[in-house]
């Protein structure tokens, strides 16, 4: 599965230079994080739909959408599945509540 992850994360660098005119991904950098942020927001939120409706093919559809804008916005901040992955197999054998209590503080 990284496989296709890291495919796709070096495709969506490649974009950064690509002219916005002719790629979606190239527009969407060239608009800013807001309008990323905003992308993720928005299919969150069909995804939330799309289960409360039960259908599951949609479900998947929706949460492709969700994970590509989230690889987008990893390339936009420098990142790499490779960094998700590492920090969940991190976790990986922990409680959530173990796992929580132990995160620094935000205040």
């Amino acid at each position: 599965m990284s496989d296709i992850l890291n495919r796709l994360a070096a495709v969506l660098e490649e974009r950064r230079n690509a002219d916005p005119k002719t790629s979606y991904v190239a527009a969407l950098y060239a608009k800013g994080l807001d309008a990323i942020l905003k992308k993720i927001g928005e299919e969150a939120t069909e995804t939330v739909i799309a289960a409360k409706g039960g259908d599951q093919r949609q479900v998947v559809y929706e949460l492709a959408d969700l994970w590509f804008h989230t690889l987008v916005l990893l390339a936009e901040q420098g990142l790499k599945p490779d960094d998700i992955l590492a920090e969940l197999e991190r976790r990986f054998g922990l409680s959530g509540i173990e796992e929580k209590a132990a995160r620094p503080r935000r205040d």
